[in-house]
């Protein structure tokens, strides 16, 4: 399937519906970020970059939570600040 349209979904199977999750990564997301010199990654990869971006535009820890879709605010304190902190 070839993306022609705005509204046809980027990772697109034969029957323009969106791939499953998990050939998008290893076909797509993994052999792109190796050749772009990022390495390995994975969909904790994104959400890490996700609160990092989120932390260092100061984003309110209580939206982060909530973006992030954490139960618990102290799972976006203690490990996803604590990872974007650290440096």
């Amino acid at each position: 399937m070839t993306y022609v349209d705005s509204a046809d979904y980027v990772f697109a199977g034969d029957s323009g519906r969106p791939t499953w999750h998990g050939i998008m990564l290893t076909d797509y997301i993994k052999p792109a970020a190796i050749r772009a010199g990022i390495g390995k990654v994975g969909w904790h990869t994104f959400r890490y970059t996700f609160s990092s971006i989120l932390h260092d535009t100061g984003t309110a820890i209580a939206v982060q939570k909530e973006l992030l879709r954490h139960a618990d605010i102290h799972t976006t304190m203690k490990i996803y600040t604590q990872a974007v902190s650290a440096g």
